[in-house]
């Protein structure tokens, strides 16, 4: 028996996505006003290249799930295979700030360790539910809310992080 009932979590992800979609139209706008300054510093380019990879992952994920006809180990799929993907861009993203040859800001290394450690969890939620357990997708849930801490946080301290910089006119 399947423990996947779509029925049962559509408002949700319906929420989630919609939720994701209107914040990353705003995170662009943002970041458009201010392109120069984040491309022109490492930790700023990760920190942007983060937050919209996971804001428009967490769209992907709920646009996904919320396809009709799936059974619980095609969603399964889909949200394990995303994340293992996001989280390898992360990553790559994160590997190239560490090896620019400054500091890298304690706060995105937190931040980073925790948005890989929610998409490990999301990962091990899916793979629950590809076994048949139902409270795999719980798992996914939370675990998809809980990342929305870092992008949040993550786009309100590059927005500050690029005001301080245009107003100090320093460059990283």
């Amino acid at each position: 028996m399947d423990p996947y009932r779509p029925e049962q979590w559509h408002d949700f992800f319906l929420m989630v996505g919609g939720g994701a979609a209107a914040l990353t139209g705003l995170v662009v706008v943002a970041m458009s006003l201010h392109l120069d300054v984040i491309a022109d510093d490492v930790v700023l380019r990760h920190r942007a290249r983060s937050i919209l990879t996971g804001l428009a992952a967490v769209f992907m994920r709920c646009a996904l799930v919320l396809m009709g006809g799936q059974s619980g180990r095609a969603v399964a799929s889909e949200l394990f295979v995303v994340c293992a993907v996001i989280t390898a861009a992360g990553v790559s993203s994160f590997w190239q700030v560490s090896r620019a040859g400054r500091p890298v800001p304690r706060g995105s290394v937190c931040r980073t360790a925790g948005s890989i450690t929610c998409y490990s969890i999301e990962m091990a939620g899916a793979a629950a539910l590809f076994a048949g357990s139902a409270a795999g997708l719980y798992v996914v849930a939370l675990a998809m809310v809980a990342n929305f801490f870092f992008m949040i946080s993550g786009s309100w301290l590059l927005l500050i992080g690029v005001t301080r910089d245009e107003v100090t006119g320093q460059t990283r």
